[in-house]
């Protein structure tokens, strides 16, 4: 890995977290881990904005949190990562800064990942959609968004990413390429705004119960792999001001090796 490695504190868990005040940008948020992250936000009193491709997928998502008690009312903000041009991602922004005034946080939570393919038998096509979702837009959105998380006191960026043990083995094509790629784009974030308000966060989750999941492990049993909740709620963290010793840090979620500390 290129950046170090952190764990959540010892004992900590996400009774008090409050992100009240805060708007958090979510994509993929029809998604596993996407859908998980925007209800622990919204439960601790963020003002979600919900992303994705087709406003009718993030339709469920937007009533779930709706009827979440005090949950402030998300916003949908459709979005197609793919198709966009780099206007259209800062006329995004522009949109995010009309309706809310400000962004405190961005959870990069959209992939594209349609299987294990060998590199000879990969078309170009997917190649260059499958690059573009998992790497450049997470680059374009983020830069379109620098200047409203830049003008908060407190904000953070969270790059989702994949075993690094996996993404460099045969068959994982352009998402194994995308995410060695997202980590170093991470990086370098941080090493040009460590200085400033905004947190560079990267998030490596234990297997998940998610569509990527099971598109890549077709014979899986579902019910043994746990749901995106725990992953999400460290996303919790990570937005939070008690991040703050883990910027710049690859937050692992898998279990520890035994014999490692």
């Amino acid at each position: 890995m290129t950046l170090p490695v952190t764990r959540l504190p010892a004992g900590w868990t996400s009774a008090g977290v409050s992100l009240a005040e805060r708007v958090i940008l979510i994509t993929g948020a029809a998604g596993g881990l996407g859908r998980a992250s925007a209800l622990a936000c919204a439960k601790a009193g963020a003002t979600v904005l919900l992303a994705d491709r087709k406003a009718r997928s993030l339709e469920p998502v937007y009533d779930a949190i709706a009827a979440l008690p005090g949950a402030p009312q998300p916003v949908l903000q459709p979005m197609d990562l793919q198709g966009a041009t780099p206007l259209e991602y800062q006329t995004f922004a522009e949109s995010v800064n009309r309706q809310l005034g400000r962004l405190d946080g961005v959870v990069h939570a959209a992939v594209k990942c349609e299987g294990l393919t060998p590199l000879s038998m990969l078309s170009p096509e997917e190649w260059v959609s499958t690059l573009h979702v998992d790497l450049s837009a997470p680059f374009l959105l983020t830069q379109a968004c620098l200047p409203l998380l830049l003008a908060r006191e407190d904000s953070a960026v969270v790059f989702v990413l994949d075993d690094p043990d996996r993404m460099g083995r045969a068959h994982w094509g352009a998402y194994g390429v995308a995410k060695a790629g997202l980590e170093g784009l991470a990086s370098i974030l941080h090493e040009e705004t460590d200085s400033t308000g905004l947190r560079v966060h990267t998030l490596l989750p234990a297997p998940m119960r998610t569509g990527l999941r099971r598109t890549v492990w077709a014979g899986e049993d579902p019910a043994t792999i746990a749901t995106p909740d725990a992953a999400a709620q460290a996303v919790l963290y990570l937005l939070s001001p008690a991040a703050k010793a883990a910027r710049g840090s690859v937050l692992d979620l898998r279990p520890r090796a035994p014999g490692k500390g």
